[in-house]
């Protein structure tokens, strides 16, 4: 069975490509056309598709339109009510409406030869709770929380055999993630895009309007929860883009990421005795990307593992609609890997250095080159295989740099043109990282914080985050043998396991996917070594300086 799912909505536009039970393919539209998250979050906006990242799935399998048995749209128009029903205040939520019903049409438009009748449409938190629990392969239950679906902001559920059983919602408009999105908006950042800065700047406040918050957000007895308004602007003043950052705000964003964590917390816990105690939770929705919760939630949760998808925003939901689809005709293959992009052959990849004029080598090993470099405290881009599905670099669009320096980080932040404030993570070999790590193992997606011991916190300042804490990859051989490679070699000359890991972009702009992006960014940012598969571009050869 050849099942197409889409995501397009509300935002992170996507594709995901099914056949036979297994992933073939997926990519955020952002990836192609170059605009982050592929759109904004506004009901105008809900008609757009993932044109290019769904032609780009079709041709990846060989396939045209008329050959799909199934189109998996992640929104169900027929589930919706009107916004003043839901307790939302925007008048034009209409739209989205309109468009979603009509999206048959949109997408028979936009990919010549589909039949719209073999369009379906999957409940929006049914898509999440699909890019999860069917990711595993074990029975798990399941924790959705984000902004909002058709009418509710979460899901808890249980999969038992590839069957979803739902065991509570919470309707709108109570909402966690819109909670934390206007947050975000309150402090001056960019909503439905800049939570993670929020989650990065409560580490430095103090969660002094806690008890204020646990009166007004908290968890019910029936496995929802209330979330009352919130009067921000009597907590700290609301913060303009270019405003300037003050204890209150930073007090502010750590109060409300404390109270997530508790009610977040409570609800996985409600999950885990609905369901029967089940060994796995696994995690999806936009505010499982909130890795501080998701750690809180492994290590004091009734749960022997906790799983959140990597792509466990809505751009996710595309993956899940399809798998959703694909399980009603037989078993699913679990999920193996992020790395659902495009990809380059080695031959392409020469071809763009040729076209493009620049000088460059094919060392006898580009990981031991690049652990050379880095070893030299330079800075790497390092671009191979396929590209992530999700917003996390996992060493295949990464940025690379030494975590011994301590100026690294501002380094690193001033070359992506970030605020000062936001930490950069290690990857390390998982064989490693029980001797400077503790807490959730494994973490191959990033997707977890840990504690740094004591005795490494000085000689990897770098990624160390003011709490003391750092945002993991763990690296494993079997899966990702070059990176792994890179870091055995970096350890050999340095006596340091970790390297700083980062996504390949800058500030505003989606992660580098194509070789010319590559070189792009390369030519424009003071990096010392571009790693192209196997070839090696040094900033010295290319235009003189550097390493």
């Amino acid at each position: 069975m050849r099942v197409l799912g889409i995501n397009a909505i509300f935002h992170d536009p996507a594709a995901a490509l099914v056949v036979d039970g297994r992933v073939v393919a997926a990519a955020e539209e952002e990836r192609f056309s170059r605009r982050k998250h592929g759109k904004r979050p506004v009901p105008f906006s809900a008609w757009e598709l993932p044109e290019l990242a769904a032609a780009w799935c079709l041709e990846t399998a060989g396939l045209q339109p008329g050959d799909l048995d199934a189109v998996a749209y992640s929104f169900d128009p027929n589930l919706t009510r009107d916004a003043a029903d839901l307790g939302l205040a925007d008048p034009w939520d209409h739209l989205r409406v309109d468009y979603a019903r009509r999206a048959p049409q949109f997408l028979a438009a936009a990919l010549p030869g589909l039949d719209p009748e073999q369009v379906r449409f999957v409940p929006h938190h049914v898509a999440h709770a699909a890019s999860a629990g069917l990711a595993v392969p074990e029975d798990s239950a399941v924790l959705v929380l984000d902004g909002r679906g058709e009418v509710a902001s979460h899901l808890s559920g249980v999969y038992r055999d590839g069957a979803l059983t739902v065991l509570a919602g919470q309707g709108l408009p109570h909402s966690l993630g819109l909670l934390y999105e206007d947050l975000t908006r309150h402090l001056g950042f960019l909503h439905s895009s800049d939570e993670y800065k929020v989650m990065a700047l409560a580490s430095f406040g103090t969660p002094r309007f806690l008890p204020l918050l646990r009166e007004l957000v908290h968890a019910n007895d029936d496995g929802g929860f209330t979330v009352e308004r919130i009067d921000w602007s009597a907590l700290a003043k609301a913060r303009s883009a270019e405003g300037e950052m003050t204890d209150a705000h930073a007090d502010l964003a750590a109060s409300v990421q404390v109270r997530l964590e508790e009610v977040m917390l409570d609800l996985a816990r409600w999950t885990y005795d609905a369901a029967g105690g089940p060994k796995t939770l696994t995690m999806a929705g936009g505010t499982a990307l909130n890795c501080v919760a998701n750690a809180r939630i492994a290590a004091e949760g009734p749960y022997e593992r906790v799983w959140v998808q990597p792509a466990a925003g809505d751009s996710g939901t595309a993956l899940g609609a399809a798998l959703s689809v694909s399980r009603e005709a037989g078993p699913v293959v679990p999920f193996t890997g992020a790395d659902l992009g495009r990809g380059w052959s080695d031959e392409e990849l020469e071809a763009e250095l040729k076209r493009a004029a620049l000088p460059y080598t094919r060392p006898d090993s580009i990981a031991a080159e690049a652990a050379r470099v880095l070893a030299d405290n330079g800075i790497v881009a390092w671009y191979q295989g396929r590209s992530e599905y999700g917003p996390r670099a996992l060493g295949h669009r990464s940025l690379l740099a030494h975590p011994g320096d301590p100026d690294t980080q501002t380094r690193m932040n001033n070359v992506k043109g970030r605020e000062q404030f936001r930490p950069i993570a290690p990857m390390v070999r998982a064989e490693r990282f029980a001797d400077i790590f503790d807490g959730v193992y494994p973490s191959p997606y990033m997707l977890f914080v840990h504690r740094v011991k004591p005795e490494w916190r000085d000689r990897i300042p770098a990624v160390v985050h003011v709490d003391g804490t750092a945002r993991v990859q763990t690296v494993h051989t079997d899966t990702e043998p070059l990176v792994a490679e890179m870091l055995a070699e970096f350890e050999r000359r340095t006596g340091l396991p970790v390297v700083v890991n980062t996504s390949l972009n800058t500030a505003g702009r989606p992660m580098v996917d194509t070789p010319r992006e590559a070189m792009e960014l390369f030519g424009s940012a003071p990096v010392d070594l571009l790693a192209l598969g196997p070839f090696a571009v040094h900033r010295a050869a290319a235009f003189g300086g550097g390493r």
